[in-house]
């Protein structure tokens, strides 16, 4: 069992397209998508659309339900240029996918952890630094959680983490965004210090979770412009360099 695994894919098509070609390269028995796959001031619509013809496993992330609820003013401009660039078909999609899903009793997936989209797995924001979530800390986020490989998006950072409840915890990284500034809990940076995109490719090898976390280059400075064009300087210099300065 071979599965291209992909998330935060923020409507970054070029991204998208690279990685779509180096997993089928490579080989897969099944791809899924773990969510914030479309909001951002790049191709939604098109983004949107080149998803609803694969035929993935595909999960709603934060960036879906905000777009699907939110209010114009209210809410992240990113999410809303993705909802104004959406047709009533792409927003049925969205409104169609789960925020959790469970493959075969051994495969759990989720976009932040199983109990939210908004909260990061294998990370913690404290009051004054970012640092790698402790092993404890993981364990009270995976709950009841039953599974030997749960699949996690939402940080844009990739790693491998083998938690001591059982589950091997992969999140691939960001397909479409290197770099971003949150607010929430507290402010930090998310920095890969590189414009690639990223994914990762899990196994089952011998009875055992094998992972390969992937980094695929592209052609980006199209996606930099069209940044720029949409007054997203912020996400102009993530996306050339990996870096939010």
């Amino acid at each position: 069992m071979r599965i291209a695994v992909l998330a935060d894919i923020h409507g970054n098509l070029p991204a998208l397209e690279a990685v779509v070609r180096d997993f089928t390269r490579r080989g897969f028995d099944a791809v899924v998508n773990l969510g914030d796959s479309v909001s951002g001031p790049l191709l939604p619509l098109e983004t949107a659309q080149f998803l609803l013809t694969q035929d993935w496993v595909h999960l709603a992330g934060n960036g879906e339900r905000q777009i699907l609820l939110g209010r114009p003013g209210q809410s992240d401009a990113a999410d809303e240029f993705a909802r104004a660039q959406l047709t009533s078909s792409e927003l049925g999609w969205i409104a169609s996918l789960k925020p959790t899903v469970s493959l075969d009793h051994q495969v759990f997936l989720c976009h932040g952890t199983p109990r939210s989209d908004v909260e990061y797995l294998l990370e913690t924001v404290a009051a004054t630094h970012f640092r790698a979530a402790t092993p404890r800390e993981v364990d009270e986020r995976l709950g009841d959680v039953e599974a030997s490989l749960l699949l996690c998006g939402h940080t844009h950072v990739s790693r491998s983490v083998r938690s001591s409840k059982g589950p091997l915890i992969v999140n691939p990284g960001s397909v479409g965004l290197p770099a971003y500034r949150d607010v929430h809990p507290y402010p930090h940076v998310i920095e890969t210090g590189s414009p690639d995109a990223r994914y990762a490719i899990v196994e089952k090898l011998a009875g055992t979770w094998v992972t390969s976390l992937i980094v695929v280059p592209y052609a980006y400075m199209h996606m930099v412009r069209l940044a720029h064009e949409r007054g997203r300087d912020d996400w102009a210099r993530a996306l050339a360099s990996g870096y939010t300065v």
